[in-house]
Formats: C-alpha cells, structure tokens, sequence
C-alpha cells in the first residue's frame, strides 16, 4: 500500500470521526434540573400505567445524597432513549421508555447476578430487578453502613431470619453483630471487622463525622492523630492513645465490632444452598474473617477513609461486645486469670511445704502432748 492510499484512508477515518463528534455535540445536554421540574411535584402521576409501577416523583434531596449524583451521573445517561424535551407536549419525552440496565456500567455486579439465587427466582416468576434492594435514584454508598443498615435495607425487605435460623445459637447476637452475607457469600469474598464508637452520654453510635467532630479534627489530621508511627495500621499503644484522647475531649463511650464483607462484586452471587454453617469460620484462633479490622470514617458525599488496626485490638478491653468464643480473647483478663491460678497453686504448694518442714517437729510435739496425758 503505498503513501496516498494511507493517506486516503486516514482522510476517510478523520472524516469519519467528525462527523460523529457533530453528531454528539448537536444534540442539546439535558440538565437534572429540566427533569425535576416535572418530577420533583407529587401530583406527577400516569395516566395509563403500561405496566408500570414505578413512582414518578423523585426527591431531589434525596437524590442529590445519593452516589449517582455524586458521580455526577445525569438523568439521561441512564434513560438514554430521551435525546430532546418538547416542552409543548404534556409529556415532553416519549412515554414509553426502555428499562433501565444498570449493568452498562456495572458490568461485574451484572455478571455474578446472573448466577445467583435471586436472578434464578425469574424462572419461578418473580423479577427481581437492581431497584428491589438499592432503589434506582436513592442508591447510597455503603461501605460506611452498618450490619443493620445493610439487612434493614436489603435482606430484610424480603427475608425473616427468624425463619430459616433455627439451628444457629445466639440468633440476636449473630443478627446484631454479623451480615448476613458473612455466611451467605462465597468463601473468597472478603470480610472484615469495623469498629464503630458508642456514645454513653448521646446513647447512639457517632458516624465518622461525629466522631471527627468530637474530636476537633479533620480526616487527614486524624491520620497523623491515630498513626503516630506512620505504618498506616494502628497498634495497641495507639488504640490507648485514641481512647485517650477520646476520654479527653469529654466523651464517654466504647467501640464496639461488626462483621461485614467487602463489597466486592461477588457479593450478589448468593447462590441457593451456598450459605455456611461452618461454625469455624469465625470461631477459631486463627480465622481469616478477623484479619482486617478498620474504623471507618465516612466524608459529607458518603465516601470514606478507613484506618486498619492491629488484630490485636480486638483482644483489648477497648473493644466491647466484641468477645467471639473460640477466636478472640482479652488477654488482659488473660493475665489476670493467669495470675489469680498462679497465686492459688502457690498458696497450696507453700501449704504443703510448710506442712513437710513441720513434719516431725509436730510428731515430737504430739508425742509429748501424749505423755504429759498419761502422767
């Protein structure tokens, strides 16, 4: 191929590419706000369902608090079928529009929900759409919720756990205190444990901006206050530091543990019998599922800095309602206990020895008392 033809080709590419840039940058952008003149009033309602049942009102609040907006998502980028508003009409956009897919963008989370129990319920004639658990235009960051903030919102719109739990012991400590995707994903996905403070004086949990707050700090000096010596995880003498420091700033309180998983996309792969029962898993000295331990500190747009902490701190007494039988221990109470037994067996042992040097100085003692008797 020789000069003129490549450049050929490359004049038609050129061509080619303006072309669709004319194209994109002809159709007007239609901003949020356009959108919310209809649908931010109530009285916004179809006439002819269609089939439909989604509400056609949406709070703008609420949607300006959500991850969508923070991303600066734009109505139109997920309905993409509006390409103009004709504000002449009573229905500026054409009424029947295309279901959303929220796997163009969430390709992975799509992927491992096709294989999961939730998907497979279609063949027994129940959809089970994205907005069934996380609500198209309300979809929130999460990885600063709680384990009850999470069930509420997802597992328990649907599920009873009391139902289908019979077998597992200390049902209210687990459904406190524990995800339920902790036993109900796969093994791979990753979990960990997220320490959250309690406020005696308030008698609530402080979100990480409460906590910041408290504390007369922002996010990045609250680094350098919790990782003196800069390893990025935080030690026991640290830990005793924060606290401190906490106990200072005139707050009462303690940090309590939750499990929960990563949310990575395999966690909506929950396939049908794939729950564990395997009580090991958490209760063993050596169980992965407590090797990463954070405090989470969520920022005004709900995204977050997490600070890992030395395993260790789960053993500590700053940690309460945290005792996981078989797996953590306070080894303070360790040493306490040691000490106690320690002293019992020293206090018997030195019994037994007095009680053998004594030996025949008490025989000759009895002997005498014997003989002053008999005279």
């Amino acid at each position: 191929m020789d000069y003129d033809q490549y450049m050929m080709i490359d004049r038609k590419i050129l061509v080619a590419l303006s072309l669709w840039l004319l194209a994109v940058c002809s159709v007007p952008a239609i901003d949020n706000d356009e959108c919310m003149v209809c649908h931010e009033d109530k009285e916004t309602v179809r006439s002819e369902s269609e089939g439909m049942r989604d509400e056609l009102f949406v709070d703008n609040a609420r949607f300006e608090q959500s991850v969508h907006h923070a991303n600066e998502i734009q109505c139109v980028d997920c309905h993409s079928d509006i390409v103009e508003l004709d504000l002449d009409s009573d229905v500026p956009h054409p009424v029947s529009l295309k279901r959303v897919t929220c796997e163009d963008c969430h390709s992975d989370e799509g992927e491992a929900y096709q294989h999961s129990v939730h998907r497979k319920a279609k063949g027994k004639g129940v959809t089970i759409h994205c907005h069934a658990c996380h609500e198209y235009h309300y979809a929130s960051h999460l990885d600063a919720a709680t384990v009850s903030e999470r069930k509420n919102g997802f597992c328990l719109k649907c599920h009873d756990p009391d139902k289908f739990h019979g077998w597992l012991p200390r049902k209210k400590t687990h459904f406190q205190h524990v995800e339920c995707a902790v036993c109900h994903v796969h093994v791979d996905v990753p979990r960990y444990v997220d320490l959250r403070f309690y406020d005696n004086n308030e008698k609530k949990f402080l979100s990480g901006m409460e906590l910041l707050a408290k504390l007369e700090t922002d996010h990045d000096a609250f680094a350098e206050l919790i990782d003196r010596d800069g390893d990025t995880i935080i030690s026991m003498s640290e830990m005793a530091h924060l606290v401190k420091r906490i106990k200072t700033a005139g707050v009462s309180g303690t940090f309590h543990g939750e499990v929960l998983v990563d949310l990575v996309p395999d966690v909506h792969k929950i396939e049908r019998g794939g729950a564990s029962r395997d009580c090991n898993n958490c209760h063993h000295p050596e169980s992965s599922n407590f090797d990463n331990v954070y405090i989470t500190l969520n920022h005004a747009d709900g995204s977050i800095d997490r600070h890992r902490l030395s395993r260790e701190v789960l053993g500590s007494y700053y940690v309460n309602h945290f005792y996981v039988m078989g797996s953590t221990r306070v080894r303070v109470l360790d040493k306490i206990g040691g000490g106690l037994l320690f002293v019992g067996l020293l206090g018997v042992g030195f019994h037994c020895a007095l009680r053998l040097f004594t030996m025949n100085l008490r025989r000759r003692l009895r002997k005498e008392e014997e003989a002053g008797r008999h005279e």
